[in-house]
C-alpha cells in the first residue's frame, strides 16, 4: 500500500508541474495576443478563434484537476467568445473587453502563483463572472433557437476504457449543448458498455443554439476518436430508438490523435537540466584531472594525446549542446513589459510606445528568470519619470507619443540589454546635489565623470523624486537592479543627455555554469580570471610604477594611469614574489573601468566549472572579490575572481571613450 501512495503522490505532482507549465504557457499567449489586438481596436476572427481555444483547454485541464474557480472563470469566458463569434453578435466594446480579459489573466496568475506555493485556492472569481455576464448581456443579442443533432464516434482499436472515454466527452458536450442523451444508457457497467460502444459507436443524440461547425470542432478534439458522424435533423432529441438505426460512418479520424503519434516536442523539468549541467561540470573537471595528470608531464604518449584530443572534443561538443537545450529567447520576458507599458500608460495618462529588438537572442534560463525584475524597475521608472506628458513633449518639439524600446543583442561571452527611452534625460546637477544630500559622495566633483554621477542612482536609498508616487519617490527600485545583477555576475551603466534620452545597459553572461579562465599563482594558492575581463598582461620595470600620495601604485599604460592591485595584499597570501619585475601584471577592463592586478605567474587557460563557495566560508571569510571556486585538474581548489568587486574596492579608470 505505501509503494502505491507514493506512485499516486507522484503522479499527482507530475500532473500538477505539467498543468502549471501549461497553463501558465496558455495565459502567457493570451496576454500577448490582447495587448496586440487592443492597439487594432478589434479582434479578427482567427484571433477569436483562439482565445476560444486557449480558454477552452485551460478549462478542461483547471476541472480536471479540481480547481474549480479557474474552471469556473475560464468557462465564462469561452461562453463569451462563443456569443462574440456567432454570427447574431453586434457591436463590441473591445476596449471594455480587454480591460475585463486582463483582469481575469491577473486573477488566474494569482491563482496559479498559489499553486506553485503549495497555498489554498481561495480566490474568488464570482465578481469576474458577473461582470463577464454583464458585459455579455449589454453587448450580445441571444443565438437564434435550438438545432438538433445526432452523432456516432467510433473510438481507436485498443485504446480501452471506452465507456470512460465516453463520460468525458459527454460531460464536455454537456457545457455547450443541451438535452443530451446517448446510447449505451448506462455506461457505468463497463463490460457490456465498452463491448456496444466497440460493435455500434457511441451515439448521442442532443440540441444546441451553436453552429455545426462548433459542434464538430468538439468531437474533432476529443482524445482517441477514430471516426464519427454528425448530422443535423428534425427529430426531438428524445426519439432515440428511430433516429438510432442509422449507423453511416462519414466523420474524419481525429486531428489531435493523428498529431500525438507525430509529437517531436518534449517537455523537461528545469532542474534535470541543472542535474545534467552539473555532471557536464563534473565531465570537464574529469577531464583536466586526466589530461593534466602529474605522473604524465613530461612523457611521450603519442596514442593518449590523440584519445585526449578525442574526449576534448567530445565533452566540448557535448557541453555546447546542453547549453543550447537550456538556452531561451529573451523575447517572453521583454513581451512581459508590454503589460507594464499598457497599464501605467493609463494610469499616469501619457501615451508611450513599446518597441522590441533582437527578441530571438538567447540567455540561459537561470539568467532569464533573474533580469526580469530590472527590467521591470527600469521600464517602470523610464515611464514614471524620464518620459514626458504629451504636453511637455509638444512644446519641447517632440512627437507627443513617447518611445520606449527594449532591445538585445549578443556581445562575445555576455548579452547586452539596453532600455532606452526619449524622455528628459537625467539631470545631472539634480542628481550631484542629491548625492551629496545623502552623503554618497566621496571626491570633488571637478574628480567625478559624467558616468559617476550618473551611477549614483543606482546606490540604495537614492532617490530624486520629491513626490512619492505609486511607481516610485520610495528611494528603492534602482539598487534592487544592481542587486538583482550582482547576483548573476552582471552589471549596469548609463549614458544620458539632458532634453534627449537616457540608455541604461544590462551586461549579463550568457551562463553561469562554465566560463573562459586564466588560472594565476599567488605564492601557494591558484586564482582563476574570467578570460573575458582580461585585455593584455606583462612584466613591468620598477621605474615604470607611480607612487600616489596616498601610498598607492600605479602605472600609466598608453596614456592610462592604471591603479595596481597587489594580489597577495588584497588576499593575505605569502609569496616570495614582491618585486613587480619578477611577477606579472594583468590589465582588467569590466564596465568601462580598468586596473591592473598582480600575481606571481600565468597558469594557463582553460574552461572552469563555477561553484559556490560554501556558507561557512561565506559567514566566518570577508570575500569581497570572490565570485566562486573551481577544482582544477591536479585535484587543487582555485578560486574564482570577481573583477567588478576588484575594482570596487580600488580606484579603477574610467575608460573615456573618443
Amino acid at each position: 500500500m505505501g509503494g502505491s501512495l507514493v506512485s499516486d503522490w507522484n503522479t499527482n505532482e507530475s500532473m500538477q508541474e505539467m498543468y502549471m507549465f501549461e497553463t501558465s504557457q496558455q495565459i502567457e499567449m493570451l496576454e500577448t495576443i490582447i495587448l496586440e489586438n487592443e492597439k487594432t481596436n478589434g479582434f479578427a476572427m482567427s484571433t477569436i478563434n483562439e482565445i476560444f481555444r486557449i480558454m477552452h483547454t485551460i478549462k478542461g485541464s483547471s476541472a480536471m484537476m479540481l480547481y474549480e474557480n479557474i474552471a469556473t472563470l475560464a468557462h465564462h469566458i469561452e461562453d463569451l467568445f462563443y456569443l462574440i463569434r456567432s454570427e447574431n453578435r453586434i457591436s463590441v466594446d473591445y476596449a471594455l473587453m480587454s480591460d475585463l480579459l486582463l483582469d481575469c489573466i491577473d486573477f488566474i496568475k494569482v491563482e496559479l502563483e498559489k499553486i506553485r506555493n503549495g497555498d489554498s485556492l481561495d480566490g474568488d472569481s464570482s465578481v469576474l463572472v458577473e461582470q463577464i455576464k454583464e458585459f455579455q448581456a449589454g453587448s450580445m443579442k441571444e443565438p437564434e433557437a435550438a438545432s438538433h443533432y445526432q452523432a456516432t464516434i467510433f473510438y481507436e482499436d485498443g485504446c480501452e476504457m471506452e465507456n470512460v472515454r465516453a463520460i468525458t466527452l459527454i460531460r464536455n458536450l454537456k457545457e455547450v449543448c443541451q438535452e443530451v442523451s446517448h446510447v449505451p444508457e448506462d455506461l457505468g457497467d463497463h463490460e457490456l458498455s465498452v463491448q456496444l460502444i466497440r460493435a455500434e459507436g457511441l451515439r448521442l443524440f442532443f440540441s444546441t443554439e451553436r453552429t455545426y461547425e462548433e459542434i464538430f470542432d468538439v468531437f474533432m478534439k476529443a482524445s482517441f476518436v477514430q471516426d464519427f458522424e454528425l448530422k443535423e435533423h428534425k427529430l426531438p432529441a428524445d426519439s432515440i430508438v428511430e433516429a438510432s438505426e442509422n449507423k453511416e460512418l462519414g466523420g474524419k479520424p481525429s486531428e489531435e490523435s493523428n498529431l500525438s503519434s507525430q509529437q517531436s516536442m518534449l517537455s523537461v523539468h528545469v532542474s534535470k537540466l541543472d542535474q545534467l549541467m552539473d555532471l557536464v561540470g563534473e565531465m570537464v573537471i574529469a577531464e583536466a584531472m586526466v589530461t593534466q595528470n602529474p605522473d604524465i608531464l613530461g612523457l611521450e604518449l603519442e596514442s593518449f594525446q590523440k584519445a585526449a584530443r578525442l574526449l576534448h572534443k567530445i565533452t566540448g561538443e557535448l557541453q555546447d549542446m546542453v547549453m543550447s537545450i537550456r538556452m531561451v529567447p529573451i523575447g517572453s520576458t521583454f513581451q512581459k513589459m508590454q503589460r507594464i507599458v499598457r497599464d501605467m500608460s493609463k494610469k499616469l495618462d501619457k501615451e508611450i510606445q513599446l518597441s522590441i529588438v533582437g527578441e530571438e537572442t538567447e540567455v540561459d534560463k537561470n539568467i532569464i528568470e533573474n533580469i526580469s525584475d530590472p527590467l521591470m524597475h527600469l521600464v517602470r521608472n523610464a515611464m514614471d519619470h524620464g518620459i514626458e506628458s504629451g504636453e511637455e513633449r509638444t512644446a519641447k518639439g517632440k512627437t507627443s507619443i513617447g518611445n520606449l524600446t527594449l532591445e538585445a543583442k549578443t556581445a562575445g561571452s555576455e548579452v547586452q540589454i539596453v532600455v532606452r527611452d526619449d524622455g528628459k534625460g537625467l539631470n545631472k546637477a539634480h542628481i550631484l546635489q542629491k548625492g551629496m544630500e545623502k552623503g554618497l559622495v566621496h571626491k570633488p566633483e571637478s574628480e567625478m565623470s559624467d558616468k559617476e554621477i550618473y551611477n549614483l542612482i543606482f546606490l540604495p536609498g537614492f532617490s530624486t523624486q520629491e513626490n512619492i508616487t505609486e511607481f516610485s519617490g520610495r528611494g528603492v527600485g534602482m539598487d534592487v537592479v544592481t542587486r538583482n545583477l550582482t547576483a548573476i555576475r552582471g552589471s549596469i551603466s548609463v549614458e544620458s543627455a539632458e532634453g534627449v534620452g537616457t540608455a541604461i545597459t544590462l551586461k549579463i553572461p550568457l551562463t553561469l555554469a562554465i566560463i573562459d579562465g586564466m588560472n594565476i599563482k599567488v605564492g601557494s594558492s591558484c586564482y582563476t580570471l574570467p578570460t573575458v575581463a582580461i585585455r593584455e598582461f606583462f612584466r613591468p620595470a620598477e621605474q615604470d610604477i607611480i607612487i600616489d600620495p596616498e601610498g598607492n601604485e600605479m602605472i600609466i599604460v598608453r596614456g592610462r594611469c592604471l591603479p595596481i592591485l597587489r594580489l597577495h595584499h588584497q588576499f593575505n597570501v605569502d609569496t616570495s614574489i614582491k618585486m613587480m619585475s619578477e611577477g606579472i601584471l594583468i590589465i582588467l577592463e569590466e564596465d568601462e573601468r580598468a586596473m591592473c592586478v598582480f600575481a606571481d605567474s600565468l597558469l594557463g587557460q582553460q574552461q572552469v566549472v563555477v561553484k559556490a563557495l560554501p556558507d561557512y566560508i561565506k559567514s566566518t571569510r570577508n570575500i569581497n572579490g570572490l565570485a566562486g571556486c573551481t577544482l582544477l585538474g591536479n585535484g587543487s581548489i582555485s578560486l574564482i575572481l570577481d573583477v567588478g568587486g576588484l575594482m570596487d574596492g580600488s580606484k579603477a579608470e574610467e575608460i573615456i571613450q573618443a
